[in-house]
């Protein structure tokens, strides 16, 4: 038995009351952590001519961590079928989830790239 399955089982019997506001906060930060990034990946496209490709590389992180906010959701939505269905089948959202961080490990090489690629220090 692989370790994610073994832990979804675990979990299975675990049971825990979820707060009022959860959904709420949950979709208000995906939202605004989305929203914020998109700012930051624009402006980043738009001044990059003048600051660079400092500012390029800084941008590509930006644009890996909306990619990222949208993964998140999609892998909610897989979760939401894979418990309507009857009996429970999770794998499907198990094998898109497992990937989530890819894109947070790209846009932290696009943010080291953007360090490294700085050439004058003021």
């Amino acid at each position: 038995m692989s370790f994610p399955l073994s832990l979804l089982l675990l979990q299975a019997q675990l049971r825990a009351t979820q707060p009022g506001y959860f959904l709420f906060v949950v979709l208000v930060l995906l939202i605004a952590g989305g929203v914020g990034w998109l700012i930051a990946a624009v402006l980043g496209f738009a001044r990059s001519p003048a600051f660079g490709p400092s500012a390029r590389w800084f941008s590509y992180a930006a644009v890996c961590l909306i990619i990222y906010h949208l993964h998140f959701i999609l892998f909610g939505v897989f979760v939401f079928i894979g418990m309507t269905q009857t009996p429970v089948d999770l794998s499907f959202a198990l094998g898109v989830g497992a990937f989530f961080n890819l894109f947070v490990v790209l846009g932290a090489f696009c943010a080291i790239m953007g360090f490294v690629k700085m050439t004058s220090p003021r």
